[in-house]
């Protein structure tokens, strides 16, 4: 008798079921906004599909005043350049921070303290403190998502690096390796692969605090155009932008698993 943890489907099988549930969902919604509009042709909590579309294209089609772009590629910039940065900053960060703290114990007596509990600090709570200090420009959006990010990546990649054999830093130490070598030429090349998985898991904390800045002070973004036609109660935009910002979140990722795979095979089961 075949266990059903025993069951491996194929990919074709994988993607089949994965899409049923998404399918699924879909149904649903196609019913239940059917079924309230029939009752209710003014009700504005499950737009139809019909009155989604039609502000898809009035999206994709108006321009915003500001930039004289369209309204969905000026808002998916500003926030991409936003999140990008931060990401950059947080990654970059993470990593030298991770690599001394890793390798060095003086260091991580010293600052591994502080980063416990700058990680434990609700970032959304020090916004009003960014915005104080470095206004309601484009630096404290920036800056909350670096805050947010960086210290959940930093002690991860410290505790990667304290976990690699004991045996290998003996034997770099016994060939003459010092402090310097043991981070760039042992330590580096096995924590790469961690940073980009590290970068990946960091992707939704990352769009939850670039959304919430935008919601505050912007004038343009996907989280302020969100919270913008909130007030109208225009579930019509407020979804696809939601759908379009999961989207983008997916293809991210899978850019990043994509660049890991063929940068670094050897940490996906695979040779050179």
């Amino acid at each position: 008798m075949t266990r059903l943890v025993d069951l491996r489907p194929r990919r074709g099988a994988r993607l089949l079921l994965g899409a049923v549930p998404i399918v699924a969902l879909l149904l649903v919604y196609l019913v239940a906004s059917q079924a309230r509009h029939a009752a209710n042709p003014a009700d504005k909590l499950l737009p139809t599909f019909s009155a989604m579309a039609q502000a898809i294209h009035g999206f994709s089609t108006d321009r915003d005043p500001a930039s004289d772009r369209i309204v969905i590629v000026a808002d998916t910039l500003a926030s991409l350049y936003r999140l990008g940065l931060g990401l950059a900053i947080a990654t970059g960060s993470a990593l030298v921070l991770g690599l001394l703290l890793g390798v060095v114990p003086l260091a991580r007596a010293l600052l591994g303290p502080v980063i416990a509990i700058v990680a434990v600090i609700p970032p959304v709570a020090v916004l009003p403190i960014l915005f104080i200090v470095l206004g309601l420009d484009e630096a404290s959006k920036i800056a909350l998502i670096a805050i947010g990010v960086a210290p959940f990546m930093t002690r991860d990649l410290t505790g990667f690096v304290t976990g690699l054999p004991a045996e290998q830093i003996a034997k770099a130490q016994t060939l003459g390796a010092n402090s310097w070598q043991l981070a760039l030429r042992v330590a580096l090349p096995q924590l790469m692969p961690r940073l980009i998985e590290a970068l990946r898991l960091s992707l939704g904390p990352a769009w939850v605090f670039l959304i919430a800045a935008e919601a505050v002070a912007a004038d343009v973004g996907l989280g302020y155009r969100i919270f913008l036609v909130r007030r109208y109660f225009a579930m019509d935009i407020i979804l696809p932008y939601v759908a379009w910002i999961s989207l983008l979140a997916i293809a991210a990722d899978a850019l990043l698993l994509l660049a890991s795979r063929r940068a670094f095979p050897w940490a996906h089961g695979g040779g050179r």
